[in-house]
């Protein structure tokens, strides 16, 4: 049943100059596919310098709490079925574990900047994502939490459902949507979006009723939402599955029509376009054939590893290249409001953990920024387009697995 939150979006921890975006390439150009046995990571090549890692390390509270919900994921016997990974099964799950357990008494016990860092030099390994080719740049967007208006039971306003899981839906331990189940057993491709819509199969598996599409739209896309009742309690989804059908950019598709320039794109310009074309949204959302499917889910949002995700502490990454749960220092430009209440970019270097993956993100040279929960949060979000770096910090001495 909905309950009482509290909603609170942490303030970032940027740097004082304020600059426009410089521009980036199109997307495509960072869905970087590496080649047999290249791994999303590798050892920062001899000579080159370290990014400086003070930047940030005295904000520790969140930073700490997302630090223990990847070790949360890593106590899990589960958790070992993913590890070791990288170039000569170099990133064991008792690197990682211990590496993050480091971590942390370093940043509980640390009484200064240098002392941190001093540290850091003496026993950790820097890697750095492969990004795009050998450029080693990293795309980056951002997702967030929205917070939507809606109800448990159909009526009134109250017509766009977002759907429960069903039955036939078929996936692996990890996660890996494998199709739908057939009567005689088989398995096949599971229904598009449009076929799903379409054709009714989803009839009776309404979790729970929105004010319009868009915003329907908008949690799968997010993969997770708060939900605003009438007597202001908040009932939390989560993601529970997808169809299995590669995500197709709504956004694009009307650039490419004509409908909204490239220059203006943005979350809040899809939201007005829709509200002023009512009549587009059945016409366009069926495009993107990928769906999402939801469940109750209090005490999140929660990422690919069933664990909370932190708004600036968490990213979601290619899980298939870049190994689960672990401690990244990011460089980019990310949006904040500044004191007039408008969105600049300013660079930002920050902590995060890899706890999370996107429909759409699937590449080297891809990452996706928890920006937070709530209107501010998803407005930031929507403005996530920079380019940058992903350095992934491992013990270089520690206790080798011991036998489960």
């Amino acid at each position: 049943m909905p309950r009482k939150l509290l909603v609170a979006v942490p303030l970032l921890a940027l740097a004082s100059c304020v600059q426009p975006a410089p521009p980036v390439e199109p997307l495509s150009a960072y869905d970087y596919q590496l080649a047999d046995g290249e791994y999303g990571i590798a050892p920062l090549p001899y000579g080159e310098a370290w990014p400086d890692f003070t930047i940030g390390w005295q904000r520790r509270e969140d930073l700490l709490e997302a630090a223990q919900n990847s070790l949360n994921y890593l106590a899990k016997p589960s958790s070992h079925n993913f590890f070791p990974v990288g170039p000569g099964g170099a990133i064991t799950h008792a690197r990682m574990t211990q590496s993050i357990q480091r971590f942390q008494q370093l940043l509980q016990e640390s009484q200064s900047a240098e002392e941190f860092l001093q540290a850091l030099n003496a026993e950790f390994e820097v890697w750095v994502a492969r990004g795009r080719s050998a450029s080693g740049d990293v795309y980056f967007t951002g997702y967030g939490t929205p917070i939507l208006d809606g109800s448990l039971t159909r009526g009134g306003p109250y017509q766009y459902p977002l759907y429960k899981r069903p039955d036939d839906l078929v996936k692996d331990d990890d996660g890996t949507i494998l199709g739908r189940m057939t009567s005689d057993g088989g398995i096949v491709p599971y229904y598009t979006a449009a076929e799903l819509q379409s054709n009714h199969h989803l009839d009776g598996l309404e979790l729970v009723w929105l004010t319009n599409p868009f915003d329907a739209y908008i949690a799968q896309v997010q993969g997770s939402a708060v939900i605003r009742m009438a007597d202001g309690s908040l009932f939390e989804v989560g993601y529970d599955g997808k169809n299995g059908h590669d995500y197709v950019s709504i956004g694009s598709i009307l650039i490419e029509e004509g409908r909204i320039p490239r220059s203006e794109m943005s979350l809040q310009r899809l939201r007005d376009y829709f509200a002023a074309n009512p009549a587009e949204a059945a016409r366009v959302l069926p495009k993107n054939p990928s769906f999402v499917f939801f469940r109750e889910s209090a005490g999140g949002p929660f990422g690919c590893l069933n664990q909370p995700v932190t708004a600036m502490h968490s990213i979601a990454t290619d899980k298939e290249v870049f190994p689960r749960a672990a401690l990244v220092y990011v460089e980019a430009r990310l949006p904040d409001f500044d004191p007039e209440g408008r969105l600049v970019q300013r660079p930002i270097r920050f902590f995060a953990f890899d706890q999370d993956r996107g429909g759409a993100i699937r590449s080297a040279g891809r990452c996706d920024v928890y920006m937070g929960l709530g209107d501010d949060a998803m407005a930031r979000a929507g403005h996530v387009s920079s380019r940058g770096r992903m350095y992934y910090l491992f013990l270089k001495n520690y206790r080798p697995e011991l036998p489960r």
